[in-house]
């Protein structure tokens, strides 16, 4: 097993932790000041990278990154508040719909085209979502569930605009954005509801804001090991990892219902992110024919 690998096990590993201490704090702390502290920790440990590394502010593209950042803020508020009301499996899963969002949102926002076969990989998704939400079950189907396909939604919409800024921003002046832009709007939304922490609350909200990222370097690294689509299928052992702490901590076993659209979800997805990248690199390797120069550009 190579080094990439491991390293995307890792960071599933890590990000599954971060759920299940989410999980724990919204016992007792309400979801907008989880979002808060797990947001301004992670501000501050991100501006001492960029200290560190001596990365400096950009003048330009300011105004998409702070579209990047209120898409981010969004979908961690969305996110945190689907796994505080709803079983930590069906949380990550309906999580994991955000590579069927981002083919999406790249076809009508970018233009890109579908690979033919793609196209009838898209209402298995649609059929997964629609298990694992259970609209035919009142007691199940609630706003809880929308909210995780809403985090999902945003999740996507925050990776399209990354694709454009990666180009001309550091990775850590994106993050900054993303957790800058949390912290004010959880802030605005606290209002009168904020609870002040006691004993094992503080160690679970400075736990979050430390392990998050942690494991969002775990994540980079593994891209600059493996290749995309191998890190991004083997990031689905989450779902496996999500599944055990809420069996052992919350007694939350997964129905038939979200057991057969998780399959579904993961499974089409998976293809779905393989046959994306396979479409990428058959076009480059088209553009690398017609062009003089064979160095790609990085």
């Amino acid at each position: 097993m190579n080094n990439g690998v491991v390293l995307a096990i890792l960071s599933a590993f890590v990000f599954s932790a971060m759920n299940a201490l989410i999980k724990a704090a919204s016992l007792t702390i309400p979801s907008s000041e989880i979002v808060f502290f797990r947001s301004i920790i992670g501000t501050i440990l991100v501006l001492y990278l960029m200290r560190h590394s001596k990365v400096a502010f950009s003048r330009n593209g300011i105004s998409l990154l702070i579209v990047r950042g209120v898409l981010g803020a969004l979908y961690l508020l969305a996110f945190v508040y689907t796994i505080a009301h709803i079983p930590l499996a069906d949380a990550a899963i309906l999580a994991y719909l955000s590579p069927f969002f981002v083919i999406i949102l790249s076809r009508l926002v970018l233009g890109e085209t579908l690979a033919s076969r793609t196209k009838y990989l898209l209402p298995l998704v649609l059929l997964g979502m629609v298990l694992v939400v259970n609209p035919f079950n009142y007691s199940s189907f609630s706003i809880y569930a929308l909210a995780g396909v809403a985090s999902a939604l945003f999740a996507a919409g925050a990776s399209i605009t990354i694709r454009h800024l990666s180009k001309k921003h550091h990775t850590y002046e994106i993050i900054f954005y993303f957790l800058a832009t949390a912290t004010i709007i959880s802030a605005i939304l606290m209002g009168d509801d904020f609870v002040i922490p006691k004993g094992v609350e503080w160690a679970y909200l400075i736990a979050i804001g430390v392990v998050s990222l942690l494991g969002q370097v775990f994540l980079t690294k593994a891209f600059t090991h493996e290749n995309a689509a191998v890190v991004a299928t083997t990031r689905y052992i989450g779902i496996v990892f999500n599944v055990l702490w809420g069996v052992l901590f919350w007694s939350e076993i997964p129905d038939w219902l979200t057991t057969v659209g998780g399959i579904i979800i993961i499974s089409s997805c998976i293809a779905l992110s393989l046959k994306k990248t396979l479409l990428t690199k058959d076009k480059y390797s088209q553009k690398q024919v017609v062009e003089t120069d064979p160095q790609p550009t990085k």
